[in-house]
């Protein structure tokens, strides 16, 4: 590794930081002592632009169906905008760091801002289903690096001591503009201009641009950090990833049955395995394939992809289920502005109650709330309203960001005390088993609900025989109540069969969402199981499975001080 160079120092040259002011690794600011009004202002930048940087998502799964018809799009190309945003989204943390090694925190920031300027500017013309796609990738890029930024803002407004919690605010932040875009959304679209949503984003870009050119981070360090190697071994990564959000997102529309999926699969596997068999060899690799591939780290990315697959539950099967039922997203607004509440409220109590100490509690009071949520929600019918699922999906959505905080502190706590060099397959590791845990689960239930409709819907089918004396009751009900529009006897019974048809569908499509709840509870519960014998037998043992990096991290500060 190359010796380290400094950036100069605010205020001129003749500034020492102290040596608890310094950056704590190579492209991160220094911590200088901010007076207070100062790091008031740092706090509240690093909120907004946390809430900046989670709208990239949240408005896009907010508003995919108005966007689809506003640019007459097909289900297939409307997945082909959710792949574009995934798809640099997921593998972009890894090149922002080790850019931000190699050149420094101020040109990080300028590329992130012009990112984001650039993203939400293109959607203000109008100007198609390309440069959609386009757009939707540059936000996919803004979006992992506002995150990090918005980290980086609330660390500087935090006491020193209390630092790490501005890094798990932003994560949690970000989850909170998911909702909060889905309960704000109706109110721009209520003239029917899909318009007011791109000028939005743009004009709270343009804000975000403004905050960070009036309060600047404080300078830090820089090394070199990219190789020749890199040039090869990312581009690789990166098209492996996008090839399997293609196949996750594009399988459960397209069917996973379609031909060319598979081959996007296999050269998702290939592509991956090259270039993680290149890392495993190269004297300085850009990830730690052997760190990467230890127990340790496998059980923490399998750990946080279960419960993103678990708490898919409800961007598919709750939404779905009101879908289903017939409520559009102006009748939702409440129902998401709770959502949205309770997210904030898993993010904040996940900071307060965590404990390095015992950091595995938190994940198991999240898969016991998971559990308990979607039980509550097995017993669904055409009658469910938002208000029934509030306690059960608020239920859900606290858990879904409460698990983070413990989460993100082990993969740091290993990943510190291994070296400066492990932040980046952590970063990895923690990006890609969110990112592809969430596609996979929506793709997984997606599948499921398909297969139990079809199912619910043949059961159902046995039961409509025009034979049926109650079948045949109900269908002459609705003809005689067609009377007024229709005068054709035979036409009347006909759009009343296609009625009680299209019923028996819907409430098949709702079981089969019952069902989607139940399995969601059962693996919650069983991995609770699985988890809490593990955490009870360590605790009667009176052993800690991160003593040692603990160890390791304090002799780290004392060696600081």
């Amino acid at each position: 590794m190359a010796e380290s160079r400094s950036s100069p120092a605010p205020g001129g040259s003749d500034y020492v930081f102290k040596p608890h002011e310094r950056p704590f690794m190579p492209g991160s600011p220094a911590s200088p002592d901010h007076p207070a009004r100062r790091k008031v202002a740092y706090f509240l930048i690093g909120v907004f632009l946390a809430i900046v940087g989670g709208f990239q998502n949240g408005m896009l799964i907010a508003n995919l169906t108005a966007l689809q018809g506003h640019l007459d799009l097909t289900p297939v190309d409307a997945g082909w905008v959710t792949v574009a945003y995934n798809m640099t989204n997921a593998c972009m943390s890894i090149l922002l760091y080790k850019s931000r090694q190699q050149f420094g925190i101020q040109r990080f920031v300028r590329a992130m801002m012009l990112a984001l300027l650039l993203a939400n500017f293109l959607q203000l013309f109008d100007a198609g289903y390309r440069m959609e796609l386009i757009a939707r990738g540059v936000s996919g890029i803004a979006a992992s690096g506002l995150t990090t930024l918005a980290a980086f803002y609330l660390m500087q407004g935090l006491p020193q001591e209390k630092r790490i919690a501005g890094f798990l605010l932003a994560i949690g932040l970000t989850q909170v503009a998911v909702p909060l875009a889905r309960a704000i959304s109706p109110l721009l679209l209520a003239d029917g201009d899909i318009a007011n949503l791109f000028v939005l984003q743009f004009a709270m870009s343009l804000v975000a641009f403004g905050l960070v050119n009036i309060l600047h981070l404080p300078p830090g360090e820089t090394i070199r950090s990219f190789e020749k190697l890199d040039l090869l071994t990312f581009p690789m990564l990166a098209t492996g990833v996008g090839l399997l959000c293609a196949f996750l997102v594009q399988g459960r529309i397209q069917w996973w049955s379609t031909p060319w999926l598979g081959g996007a699969l296999a050269a998702s596997v290939v592509l991956i395995g090259t270039a993680f068999l290149i890392e495993h060899n190269r004297k300085n690799p850009m990830l730690q394939t052997r760190w990467m591939g230890s127990r340790d780290l496998v059980k923490f990315a399998l750990t946080g992809a279960l419960v993103r697959v678990l708490t898919s539950e409800q961007n598919f099967g709750a939404t779905g289920l009101l879908s289903s039922i017939g409520l559009v997203n102006d009748q939702l607004v409440s129902y998401y502005a709770v959502l949205a509440v309770a997210t904030l409220a898993g993010a904040l109590l996940s900071i307060v109650t965590l404990n390095p100490m015992d950091l595995r509690r938190q994940t198991l009071v999240s898969l016991a709330v998971i559990a308990i949520g979607a039980f509550l929600d097995t017993h669904s019918g055409l009658r469910t309203g938002p208000m029934n699922l509030y306690f059960s999906q608020a239920a859900i959505a606290f858990a879904a960001v409460y698990f983070m905080g413990p989460m993100l502190m082990e993969g740091l706590l290993r990943a510190l005390t291994k070296g400066p060099s492990y932040l980046v397959s952590f970063v990895a590791v923690f990006g890609l088993s969110q990112t592809l845990g969430g596609l996979a689960g929506v793709a997984a239930l997606s599948a499921f609900h398909t297969l139990r409709t079809k199912s619910h819907l043949m059961t159902l089918g046995q039961s409509l025989s025009p034979g049926n004396p109650d079948v045949a009751q109900g269908i002459a009900t609705l003809a005689n109540g067609l009377t007024g529009t229709m005068t054709d006897p035979a036409l009347r019974s006909a759009s009343a069969g296609a009625q009680v048809v299209r019923e028996a569908a819907r409430e098949a499509a709702i079981l089969a969402f019952n069902d989607t709840f139940f399995v969601i509870g059962a693996l919650s519960a069983l991995a609770f199981v699985v988890m809490f014998v593990r955490w009870l037998y360590d605790r009667r043992r009176g052993f800690n499975p991160l003593a040692a990096e603990l160890e390791a991290l304090q002799k780290m500060r004392a060696g600081n001080q």
